[in-house]
């Protein structure tokens, strides 16, 4: 045996018990200040404990062991886990400010590497919020003429399904391309076609979240009270795009799916279209109070499928007394939205779709402070297009 190996082994052991020595200094170090959690091992942390395909679910089953605010470790990085209607509503809305930073992981830091307004926190997030929603208002969100904008864009789509002939397709693209044209359509005052070559390079970009955060500037690049520089308005243009595009076609989608599968929930949203509506004219968002059902049916969907079941990471903007801890500044908090959308205690049937929790004994839509689905305000968007979609394919077939 050469001299080498014995080397090579003592290196690896003095390593691994300095590893071990730091780890333990520092969890002794967070105890009394972090809530309770699963025991954690040196390096992997909590890891083995986590189902990777559906994280939520393993966080939601340990919050019934080590309640609904507890520690976790992924591998070396400790993280507080909010789990809870009522802990949730503490964490974001009575301590919203405190825990309104966002913590960069390696995947989030390599997209935007903290600009834009989905991944900046503190004063650089404050100025982009009001810039971004000013901006959109001037554009005409919220206003009639956005509602004309999605009327338009879902006539098209319309057309687009029309053009299939009653032939199986998948709508996913078609409907990517309707929710993202509504976007280019406020923010550039343009729509594409389908079959359009920059749109479809656009398409890829958002699909694979490739928008390059890099190139020159000029003025505002040096003032330092300043956030509006190319990669902040890169990447907050980017997470319109995003949000935007990839939530809502997927929610549509997902929709489509639920109508097929539910032939009686086609019917009753054909029957509030017939007496509200009619065949003569476009949906309007003025409809919505009018149709309950299809509300009904729009929030129920949100909730049902669950399409962000763990909120973007949050951090700690400062040192927090929460719940009787202490939570560091700096430190990772997960809120796991999941588990106030399928909280048996909130939902008569969280597992199954189930229009009736948002209608009331007489049939009218009911407000849920349980909803925390990805974005309420979406339900706007989502209604003239899921409505215009079911009115005109009702004319050749019910979905399916």
């Amino acid at each position: 045996m050469s001299f080498g190996e014995p080397l090579t082994t003592l290196l690896v052991v003095l390593l691994s018990v300095l590893l071990l020595v730091r780890f333990f200094k520092n969890n002794q170090r967070q105890k009394g200040r972090l809530p309770p959690g699963p025991p954690a091992l040196p390096i992997v942390g909590n890891l083995f404990q986590l189902d990777f395909k559906a994280p939520h679910k393993s966080l939601i089953k340990l919050s019934e062991q080590y309640g609904p605010v507890f520690t976790f470790w992924f591998g070396s990085c400790p993280a507080v886990v909010v789990c809870g209607a009522e802990v949730m509503r503490e964490a974001l809305i009575d301590h919203g400010y405190d825990f309104s930073g966002r913590y960069l992981i390696p995947a989030i830091k390599k997209v935007s590497d903290g600009y834009g307004i989905n991944f900046s926190s503190g004063e650089r997030w404050k100025q982009l919020r009001r810039f971004t929603l000013s901006t959109l208002r001037n554009f005409g969100m919220g206003k009639k003429s956005a509602e004309e904008r999605i009327q338009e864009e879902a006539q098209f789509l319309v057309t687009s399904f029309m053009d299939k002939k009653g032939e199986p397709f998948n709508p996913d693209f078609l409907l990517r391309c309707a929710t993202s044209n509504i976007i280019c359509s406020i923010t550039v005052g343009k729509r594409f076609g389908y079959k359009d070559k920059q749109f479809l390079w656009l398409m890829e970009l958002v699909a694979e979240i490739t928008v390059s955060l890099t190139g020159p500037w000029i003025q505002d690049k040096d003032e330092l009270n300043s956030e509006f520089f190319q990669e902040n308005l890169l990447v907050s243009t980017e997470s319109l795009f995003l949000a935007g595009t990839e939530t809502s076609s997927t929610t549509l989608c997902w929709a489509l799916q639920i109508l097929a599968k539910y032939p009686e929930v086609q019917e009753k949203i054909h029957n509030e279209i017939d007496d509200v509506i009619g065949s003569h004219r476009r949906p309007a968002i003025e409809d919505r109070v009018k149709m309950p059902y299809t509300d009904a049916v729009i929030h129920e969907v949100q909730r049902y499928i669950n399409i962000t079941p763990m909120s973007l990471p949050h951090m700690a903007t400062s040192d927090v007394n929460f719940r009787g801890y202490l939570i560091p500044k700096g430190m990772l908090v997960m809120p796991v939205l999941s588990s106030v959308l399928k909280d048996n205690s909130l939902w008569e049937s969280p597992e199954s779709f189930n229009a009736n929790h948002f209608l009331d004994e007489n049939g009218c839509f009911k407000k849920s402070e349980n909803f925390v689905a990805f974005s309420a305000g979406i339900c706007i968007h989502l209604f003239i297009l899921l409505t215009f979609l079911s009115a005109h394919l009702q004319e050749d077939t019910t979905l399916s």
